[in-house]
């Protein structure tokens, strides 16, 4: 459909709070700046902002020429966050919500229409006087904003130095009025089949039928369409690490005229919170749900191309990640995001924006909260992504960890007004009061009980045997860290690794609590000091880089021992969810991924855990190593080998298997042996045996499905593991990379800027080559490195003068 307003030119001034309250009074002496829409003020001033948007008044203002349109529809996907719309000089709407959208029509219009959005200061609007919440938010400062739809990125120094959002961050659009408008579409199963529900106005009488995919459903001459109509045998949507994720598309027919209605899926799901637990089946099978909170690739526009969008969700693929969280303290996403996540068959669990505040119950406010669900509900009906929606962020949290009892937390909109609109308009998704919630629904903070936000390995410090011992049975939040990107990402974004520590620039980046006396990188320091038994600080004075190496062993090792215990059958964890996916900010932020989406260290842990098949060895102590076999998908057989590693050579031993589908089986290394080994040196009787142990997974066919390896005992740091790299194309833009060492090479990086590698931050067993896969990102040869954490010696990587497929 065309849009009017496509390529128009926004202008943008600033005025002082309250001082211009009609675009006719706004001066051309102003200092009129363009504008980006969907944008910011921030997209627009860039690094020239120099005042807090929040502080002042905002006005963004175009023309457009309507040309033969005489009847249009001007749409304003959201406005943050307190705002007038005035078009050719009449106020025509007030906007108090950032995530309620608005539309108007205009009618027998001039060939030129001027649009004013006055965005008024927020930050005047919280000194008026308003009711207090029964409890203090600990995430912000300026408690007046649970009156306020808005978000917390920019107010919450947790999310890094952001600018507040204020302007319109989503598409403002001028198109003909439409003679059809979707009112509903969903979606349900009723045994093999599939029904469609689509409510719809035509506006006059026509000759109508639905189209889905290629089969028709005539309903002959109506001016309102309201039916189901059936899909026999239908085809299922499946998160991806457990099937295809099949959609079909919906069209409407009328008198000839094709009208999109949508894409949409059919599955069950359900979210079973008996026992104390939180288990989400899909279509019948439990899944192990794990991925990480969803942050906006572009926190400062909040408006992603689709381009961008799909890089970043593809990216979770093939690491065997198949659920994102977006967080009740940020946005909504974007129409194009869900329509991703629904071909791609990744989950998402849906806060909604509500975090550590005490929620109004006003008429108002309710309404405006009504309103705003109804707004994701046409976003998301019959997207089959949509798993789970949560009534936002620690809502529930913080009035339990300032000490309420359980009758003072209850929450008219969490427990009354969010489920019912849910159940009219999203029927077929769970629902939770908040995340992190218990099932007894009175202590919201233990991790065993029901949906947890597990920061015992984290921000608590608790030793990596918590991680067992703690008993998570989902965590909806885990694992944050002070990540650091690659070392190449670190000089690209600061110049260098000498940076790190203590500079401005560096700790600018660094997530920490408000009011808190410490912070993440911390937190990450004191991993490794507990786990290599090194001082950290004094690393950093020494060897910078070698100081961001140990602390990225440190998390992958944390992700290893997390994701290695939960994945397990019988941890009784049905999922988890790292904080976050990505960085808001260059540095080292939460993600792992950072803000110009290459992996960190830990990506390619929660990777190797994550596969939908994949093996997990757990030291066990006295009882040796165990080993679980996880499958995802259909029932499949092969044969797991165990090699260990002596100073005389490796042994090797089979052992032929089944992986019933979507189970698992577990074994233990003696068992595959077929004698006691002391393998991990536990019963310590003489020297030890074995320095690494392998275990692979071939199918029937002798195809390697899985593999992992574990280094036996501590590692110290020498001179050379004898670590060397050969690289040979393949095809176009793709590569091989074989690297092998000498001697056990404890957490092996592959450093080539430019490349995406397949694995990386690995243990490699002696004389025991890994051939790993490169994907350009541009043209060139791979050129760069491999090193390892126990290693001083690193081997260089470039491509030999030869090239094939051999």
């Amino acid at each position: 459909m065309i849009d009017l307003l496509d390529g128009a030119r926004w202008r943008l001034a600033r005025t002082d709070a309250g001082s211009v309250l009609d675009p006719a009074d706004l001066r051309e002496d102003l200092d009129w700046v363009d504008a980006v829409v969907p944008g910011t003020v921030a997209t627009a001033l860039g690094h020239s902002l120099a005042v807090d948007p929040d502080e002042h008044d905002w006005w963004f203002v175009t023309h457009v020429s309507t040309g033969d349109h005489r009847r249009v529809r001007v749409s304003f996907g959201g406005i943050a966050t307190r705002a007038r719309i005035w078009i050719d000089g009449v106020h025509r709407r007030t906007v108090t919500s950032m995530f309620v959208p608005e539309t108007l029509d205009l009618t027998d219009r001039e060939d030129t229409v001027t649009i004013a959005i006055h965005i008024e200061s927020l930050a005047a609007q919280l000194k008026s006087r308003r009711p207090r919440g029964r409890w203090r938010s600990s995430l912000i400062a300026a408690q007046g904003l649970r009156h306020e739809r808005t978000t917390m990125l920019g107010r919450a120094p947790v999310y890094g130095p952001l600018p507040v959002p204020v302007g319109p961050w989503r598409p403002v659009t001028m198109t003909p009025i439409p003679d059809v408008h979707r009112v509903d579409l969903t979606t349900a199963v009723s045994g093999t089949d599939g029904v469609v529900t689509l409510r719809a106005d035509l506006g006059a009488p026509g000759v109508a039928r639905i189209m889905i995919d290629d089969r028709a459903f005539e309903l002959g001459t109506v001016e309102r369409v309201d039916c189901a109509v059936t899909l026999p045998d239908v085809e299922l949507w499946w998160p991806h690490t457990h099937g295809r994720p099949r959609t079909y598309r919906v069209t409407l027919e009328v008198d000839g005229t094709v009208h999109p209605m949508g894409v949409v899926g059919f599955r069950t799901v359900e979210l079973d919170r008996t026992a104390g637990g939180a288990v989400l089946t899909v279509n019948g099978e439990t899944v192990f749900c794990r991925g990480g909170t969803w942050t906006p690739l572009e926190p400062v526009r909040l408006w992603s191309p689709e381009p961008e969008l799909r890089a970043a969700l593809e990216q979770l693929r093939p690491a065997g990640l198949n659920m994102v969280r977006v967080v009740g303290t940020l946005v909504y996403e974007q129409a194009e995001f869900w329509s991703l996540c629904a071909e791609l068959g990744i989950m998402v669990w849906q806060d909604v924006m509500f975090g550590t505040v005490d929620p109004p119950t006003d008429d108002t406010y309710t309404a405006a909260v009504t309103r705003e669900l109804d707004a994701f509900a046409d976003t998301v009906s019959a997207n089959p992504a949509l798993m789970v929606v949560s009534g936002g962020s620690e809502t529930q949290q913080q009035p339990t960890m300032l000490g309420l009892a359980a009758e003072d937390q209850r929450m008219v909109m969490l427990d009354s007004v969010v489920p019912s609109f849910l159940a009219d308009r999203l029927p077929g998704v769970a629902y939770v009061t908040s995340s992190p919630s218990s099932v007894s629904g009175e202590l919201h903070t233990h991790v065993g009980d029901g949906i947890a936000h597990y920061f015992g390995v984290g921000g608590y410090l608790r030793p990596l045997s918590d991680i067992r011992t703690a008993g998570v049975r989902f965590a909806a939040e885990c694992l944050a860290f002070a990540v650091p990107p690659e070392r190449a990402q670190v000089e690209k974004f600061f110049g260098s690794a000498a940076v790190a520590g203590h500079h401005p620039d560096w700790k600018a980046a660094v997530p920490r609590d408000r009011g808190s006396s410490w912070d993440f990188e911390d937190v990450r320091d004191h991993y490794v000091r507990t786990i290599f038994g090194v001082d950290p600080h004094l690393i950093r004075r020494d060897d910078a880089e070698l100081y961001l190496d140990y602390g990225r062993a440190a998390i992958v090792e944390a992700f290893t021992e997390a994701f290695g215990h939960w994945r397990r059958a019988s941890s009784g964890c049905a999922g988890a969810l790292v904080l976050t996916l990505r960085d808001t900010v260059p540095g080292a932020g939460w993600g792992i991924v950072d803000t110009a989406g290459v992996p960190k260290a830990p990506f390619y842990a929660l990777a190797r855990a994550s596969a939908p098949v994949a093996l997990l060895l757990s030291d066990n102590g006295l009882d040796g190593y165990s080993v679980e076999l996880v499958n995802d998908g259909p029932a499949r057989s092969g044969t797991v080998r165990v090699v260990l590693h002596a100073s005389r050579g490796s042994h090797e031993f089979e052992r032929t298997v089944s992986a019933p589908a979507n189970g698992s089986i577990a074994l233990t290394v003696d068992s595959i042996v077929g004698t006691f080994t002391d393998v991990n040196h536990a019963y310590r009787f003489g020297s030890r045996t074995y320095s690494a142990v392998t275990v692979l997974f071939l199918d029937d066919s002798g195809v390697e499905a899985a593999r992992t390896t574990a280094l036996v005992g501590a590692q110290s740091r020498q001179n050379t593991v004898g670590l060397t790299a050969n690289v040979v194309e393949k095809d176009s833009g793709t590569w091989e990379l074989i690297v092998r060492s000498d001697w056990p090479a404890q957490y092996v990086c592959v450093d080539i800027d430019g490349f995406e590698v397949s694995d990386s931050w690995f243990h490699l067993a002696p004389n025991e080559p890994r051939t790993l896969t490169l994907v350009g990102r541009g043209g060139g040869a791979p050129r760069g490195h491999v090193r390892a954490l126990n290693s001083v010696e690193r081997a260089s990587v470039a491509p030999k003068v030869v090239s094939g497929n051999s």
